[in-house]
């Protein structure tokens, strides 16, 4: 038998398979597919303070081996979500991680408060991929210092662990890692989305409504290896790899280069059952290799 368990700090998931953000609803969305409480943990679609409609559409365009998506948010707010979602979600059997974005550090820590000591809720992933309303729209997680004030401030009002997912549209995501690791951060998740854009030449206008948006799918994946490779040796916190996850042998590979869990996201839509085909997949990888435990592979291709 190989133990699949792997701890993100204080939280110890049953394996090391998770869902990403924005990609999975609220947690009841791929029920009919198979049992949620067989992943690690189901990261939720993103919340704000307030209700956000999100982005005009076109909100999602193809895109070769990914998409492009500009959906800006769009969530029912973070009272609706303790109301409403939690009470069906709390008892999936995983872990359940909301993600928390804002458009101020003021907004962070509403919704971070709001959610504190709530029941069911493990830990908190924190969007720093999001425009500062306060700096011009440069994204929290642009800027170390900037970054590093967000987590700084979110620790105050929660007693959740932070999981800070990081943007990989920075000159030095070391530097930011680093910087959000020294101000408490429990664990990391990188990479999100690239910015991108299309234009459709039917109409000879950009495909999105909001003209830019985030790249994601399989062809994201070299970049996102590449990251968790410089930030695992970077950082003594935990990672959560993603970015172009689309089989077991990808998820592997994002362990061996420093991991400790990995995030499915755009896979989910091509493949529903692709998280369950991950988890089997990496338990016969070890199995076949003789290797007890999972955590064994975080980070081996550099030890």
């Amino acid at each position: 038998m190989v133990n699949l368990k792997v701890k993100l700090g204080t939280i110890e998931l049953n394996n090391p398979v998770t869902v990403a953000s924005g990609t999975y609803g609220f947690g009841l969305e791929y029920a009919d597919f198979y049992d949620p409480g067989k992943l690690g943990a189901v990261f939720t679609k993103g919340i704000t303070f307030k209700p956000r409609q999100g982005n005009p559409p076109p909100r999602l365009w193809e895109t070769p081996s990914g998409i492009l998506n500009s959906i800006g948010l769009e969530n029912p707010g973070v009272e609706a979500f303790v109301d409403e979602y939690l009470p069906k979600i709390k008892d999936l059997g995983t872990a359940i991680i909301p993600n928390i974005s804002g458009s101020t550090v003021e907004e962070y820590c509403q919704v971070a408060e709001h959610l504190n000591g709530k029941e069911g809720i493990a830990a908190l992933e924190v969007n720093i991929s999001c425009p500062n309303v306060k700096e011009g729209g440069m994204a929290f997680g642009s800027c170390p210092k900037v970054a590093a004030n967000v987590i700084k401030e979110v620790k105050k009002v929660t007693n959740l662990p932070l999981i800070v997912k990081l943007s990989p549209n920075v000159t030095d995501i070391v530097a930011v890692a680093k910087a959000v690791e020294e101000q408490g951060a429990d664990a990391l998740s990188l990479i999100n989305t690239l910015l991108g854009m299309a234009i459709d030449i039917k109409t000879g206008k950009p495909a999105l409504g909001n003209i830019m948006g985030g790249l994601s799918g399989p062809a994201v994946k070299p970049v996102a290896v590449r990251m968790v490779w410089q930030v695992s040796q970077a950082v003594n916190i935990p990672i959560v790899g993603m970015g172009g996850i689309n089989s077991w042998q990808d998820a592997v590979e994002f362990m061996l280069a420093g991991a400790h869990a990995v995030c499915i996201g755009t896979g989910n839509f091509a493949k529903p059952m692709i998280a369950i085909e991950v988890i089997e997949g990496i338990e016969r990888y070890c199995r076949e290799r003789s290797i007890k435990n999972v955590t064994d592979l975080t980070g081996s291709a550099w030890k």
